[in-house]
């Protein structure tokens, strides 16, 4: 059987969930359709996802159609937990986007479709909701050829909309309206079609057009739409049907050498790490060692993959299929299986808030540390910075959505009863010139016991290193290269330059975490300059240890700029409601452009800080009568002005030599 990785996704509350029951009920995998607001759905595992009736933690399972095995992964529709939805992305052979019927295309939702389409994801839509009071057909099409996409083909007609008898019908090859549309669509990217038109209508046939379509949808260059009902079931048979035809199976070489990838990591019930992989090559079998992540090696010792609704104990995983897999304790999110794929890095913005976590009893400190690492590995970006000297810890948000939910699954998972400080924006630090440094291996380093160095030298790691720092374009992040002799590289100890490089593209990134100011440096070029050693002797922690102190150096000389994280917002409303947004929006110092007037609407676009997006969210209604519609994302960075924005160092603290040397030296 051929295998389909398939992904649901949606804005929240669009009814992704009750998607997936409905599509195990219609397989057989299940007896009945669970539900949302009863917690009883299949993939909402989690008692606080049971609670809430949101999905927080991505989840798969599996069903058949036809001969095509499709493991299919339900994601979290809030923007406070995209960190999931983009874990997935990179693991999916094609995707449903759910939109609702009656909101029609949310703020969500575009930002999803928007980057399917960066990634060629082959994508289908289904518009659900078609039983509820104000669903519209006309409406919503428009709305997803405007908003989401013009490549988008209606598949068939509604009837009864908004009652419980709504129901999808089908187009067929004598439906001309739609042979029409199929054929504006395609031609766009296929110009045989449209030159085999102008000659003869006639030899445009359907199942020619069929055909281009089946192409098309494959490249993601053409989305079929569908309506229905995931609470009625109707629509979800020719959804399926769609997913069959148009949807392409995974490829890869199960001969070929082992290449996966984790996207996701949970803790079984003793506390071992289970990792979810997405295998793209070879095979995998059980007592297997194999590289993962950055070098490290693991034995395999269990492996489950999914069938039918569960995941069944299996000796091997091979190409195209997704695998839990026992036995890799130090494996994390992310990493490559085996031979590692050429991929994007992050297809959404990281978080830009912060706040520190604190246990209501301090006797619990430790196990509250443990605690949040344990969440980080099943979400990276919650990012902990631990601060050593004020025993504080710190966690990187999305919204304030997540801190509740980050909240409860302390209590209920841990046991600890925890309080938030106020949540702060993370701003991030940009060379704002060029700096260069460098520590100078003497021919006789001494180092005494309280950490100083020998009146012979101020260096008192037998290593020398030089380093510049210089900006970049923004989004470029960190780029690390070498400018000098290649026998001046300590290959005895990394084998490679290339791995020189590539560690000391770690001491970097570890060090750039805190800046002149405490936030993390990004955007710049980082040069060896200089090197040496003394072999044998000096070792690779050496060269760890005195990276920090060389670079911090650099920066220092060449000065940061402090950016402010800014979001791009869209604002829906009625036009009468103007007068009373413009006073708000000037309030949270967003910046907005010339209004558009749309008849009875007018759409307001602009920037915001992203500090003052929750306060606008909270304005919106009383200002716009409860009709206010707002969409707002991430854009970029800009100087902050005004007072530079700091936070506490949580590091041992390169800028103050004596204090780095004491701890590194562990003399303190």
């Amino acid at each position: 059987m051929r295998t389909l990785n398939l992904g649901i996704l949606a804005h929240v509350d669009a009814g992704k969930t009750s998607l997936t029951e409905r599509l195990l009920y219609a397989a057989g995998v299940i007896d009945e359709v669970g539900s949302v607001d009863d917690g009883s759905t299949r993939t909402d595992t989690l008692e606080l996802e049971r609670q809430r009736g949101i999905t927080i933690r991505s989840a798969v399972v599996s069903f058949a159609i036809d001969d095509v095995t499709v493991n299919l992964i339900d994601t979290p529709g809030h923007p406070d937990f995209i960190a999931e939805v983009e874990r997935v992305l990179s693991v999916l052979d094609g995707a449903v986007l759910v939109v609702s019927a009656v909101e029609g295309v949310q703020s969500q939702t575009r930002v999803l479709m928007r980057t399917l389409q960066r990634l060629g994801i082959p994508t289908l839509i289904f518009v659900n909701k078609l039983d509820r009071a104000g669903a519209q057909y006309e409406r919503t099409l428009d709305g997803i050829a405007e908003k989401l996409t013009p490549a988008a083909v209606s598949m068939g007609a509604v009837r009864d909309p908004g009652t419980r008898g709504a129901g999808f019908v089908p187009y067929h090859g004598g439906d001309a309206g739609f042979l029409d549309r199929l054929l504006d669509v395609l031609a766009d990217s296929d110009e045989s079609l449209l030159a085999a038109y102008v000659r003869d209508e006639t030899a445009v046939s359907y199942r020619r057009l069929r055909r281009a379509l089946v192409t098309k949808a494959g490249q993601a260059l053409a989305h079929p739409v569908y309506f229905g009902s995931a609470i009625t079931g109707a629509g979800v048979d020719s959804l399926t049907a769609g997913i069959r035809e148009f949807l392409p199976a995974a490829q890869g070489d199960g001969d070929a050498p082992v290449s996966g990838t984790v996207f996701k990591v949970e803790r079984g019930p003793a506390g071992e790490k289970v990792a979810y992989v997405r295998m793209f090559a070879g095979t995998l079998r059980t007592r297997d060692r194999l590289q993962f992540g950055r070098g490290v090696e693991g034995r395999v010792t269990a492996i489950r993959v999914f069938d039918r609704g569960t995941a069944v104990p299996r000796a091997s995983v091979v190409a195209g299929e997704i695998g839990m897999l026992s036995g890799l304790g130090d494996v994390q999110i992310g990493d490559a299986i085996g031979v590692a794929r050429t991929t994007e890095g992050h297809h959404f913005a990281p978080p830009t808030l912060e706040t520190v976590v604190a246990p209501r009893d301090p006797a619990d400190k430790g196990a509250l540390h443990v605690a949040l690492t344990q969440l980080a590995e099943q979400d990276p970006l919650i990012n902990l910075r631990q601060d050593d000297s004020r025993q504080e810890v710190y966690v990187s948000l999305y919204g304030e959505v997540q801190k509740e939910v980050i909240q409860a699954t302390l209590a209920s998972d841990f046991g600890l009863d925890v309080e938030f400080r106020e949540t702060t924006t993370i701003h991030v630090e940009r060379p704002a010139g060029t700096g260069e440094a460098g520590e100078v291996l003497r021919a006789k380093t001494h180092t005494n016991v309280t950490g100083a160095s020998s009146p012979t030298s101020t260096n008192p790691f037998p290593a020398t290193l030089g380093l510049r720092i210089e900006p970049a374009a923004p989004g470029w992040g960190t780029t690390v290269r070498l400018d000098v002799a290649v026998r001046l590289v300590p290959v005895y100890i990394y084998k490679t330059v290339d791995a020189f490089v590539e560690q000391m593209t770690e001491y970097v990134r570890e060090t750039l975490r805190e800046g002149l100011f405490s936030w993390q440096v990004t955007d710049y070029t980082v040069t060896v300059t200089d090197c040496g050693y003394r072999a044998p002797g000096t070792t690779a922690a050496d060269f760890r240890k005195l990276t920090p102190l060389v670079l911090m150096a650099a920066l220092q000389q060449a000065g940061t700029v402090v950016c402010r994280p800014i979001h791009r917002f869209r604002l829906e409303a009625p036009a009468e409601t103007l007068g009373a947004l413009l006073p708000v929006l000037a309030r949270v110092e967003a910046i907005p452009r010339t209004p558009e007037l749309r008849g009875v609407s007018c759409v307001l676009e602009g920037d915001i800080p992203a500090a003052r997006v929750h306060e606008l969210q909270q304005q919106v209604p009383a200002a716009t009568r409860g009709e206010g519609v707002l969409e707002v994302e991430f854009d970029r960075y800009e100087p902050a002005g005004g007072a530079t924005p700091s936070r506490p160092r949580t590091d041992y603290n390169p800028l103050d030599r004596k204090e780095y040397l004491l701890h590194v030296m562990r003399r303190v």
